[in-house]
């Protein structure tokens, strides 16, 4: 095989290839569609110029009839006024019309059977139209619902692709930082602001309340056993010296400090009484 010969077939299989790429379904179904619709009506022209010319032939056929009966008529006519060779005259211009006649029957049963099959064919290929019409919806329908899973599958695949999920773990792991280092600051603000002993102190006496609170509770309950006599007036003073203590410590930190263990002790100490007694 010589160069250039396979040259121009590597040329035409590059460009049927390419024409094969290049192909719509959806545009090459309405292009045949397009070109049936158009040779249907060439069609349809055919046949009606082949009607009309049957319809010529009809009218001639009729007519040449119609003159051959007048000029029998005539004939008979002229026999009846005794003029025999203007009957034979009338006679003979009738058999002209007749062999016409039957010329022209020939003629317009010939093509009223043409055209009776270019009727049925004009109505077969209308009927394939339509078929093909409907059929190029279903197809580009088809076509559509295609694509349509194409690209549903082409997402669903990138999602399957895991550097987008290690993103999103990335991303939710530096916000679980930033809210932790947020609460951090919130936290060094309240403890680091103002007065820090004032600020023990009060957690101290709230702890302290509620577990005073507690213990009366449980003894109006009979979970515990009634206080003596004496020791109301103790926590009665437990209670104001706790009301007074924040008082003190604009005068001396130290003074507060040990108020408050020497508190701590007097309560460990009830508690541990009341173990006893029970």
């Amino acid at each position: 095989m010589g160069i250039f010969s396979r040259l121009a077939q590597l040329i035409q299989s590059n460009l049927n290839d390419l024409i094969s790429r290049s192909e719509d379904p959806e545009k090459m179904l309405n292009q045949i569609v397009l070109d049936m619709n158009n040779q249907l009506v060439e069609a349809k022209k055919q046949v009606a110029a082949s009607i009309a010319d049957e319809k010529r032939l009809a009218k001639q056929l009729e007519q040449e009839t119609a003159n051959a009966q007048e000029w029998e008529r005539r004939a008979m006519m002229a026999l009846r006024a005794g003029n025999e060779a203007l009957a034979k005259e009338a006679l003979a211009r009738k058999r002209e019309t007749d062999e016409l006649a039957a010329t022209l029957q020939d003629q317009w049963t010939k093509q009223k059977t043409a055209v009776d099959q270019l009727k049925k064919a004009l109505r077969l290929l209308n009927d394939k139209i339509e078929e093909a019409k409907r059929k190029k919806n279903v197809l580009i329908a088809r076509k559509k619902r295609a694509e349509a899973q194409k690209a549903i599958q082409e997402t669903m695949s990138g999602l399957r692709d895991q550097s987008a999920f290690e993103t999103f773990d990335r991303m939710e792991q530096k916000i679980d930082q930033i809210e932790a280092e947020a609460e951090a600051q919130t936290d060094l603000a309240a403890e680091y602001s103002g007065d820090a002993l004032a600020s023990q102190f009060k957690q101290l006496e709230s702890t302290h309340g509620d577990e005073d609170d507690m213990v009366a509770l449980k003894r109006k309950m009979g979970l515990l056993p009634p206080l003596p006599p004496q020791q109301p007036a103790a926590a009665a003073q437990r209670v104001q010296a706790r009301v007074e203590a924040p008082a003190g410590v604009a005068n001396s930190d130290q003074e507060e400090l040990a108020a408050a263990l020497e508190e701590l002790d007097a309560e460990r100490g009830a508690g541990e009484k009341r173990k006893a007694e029970r």
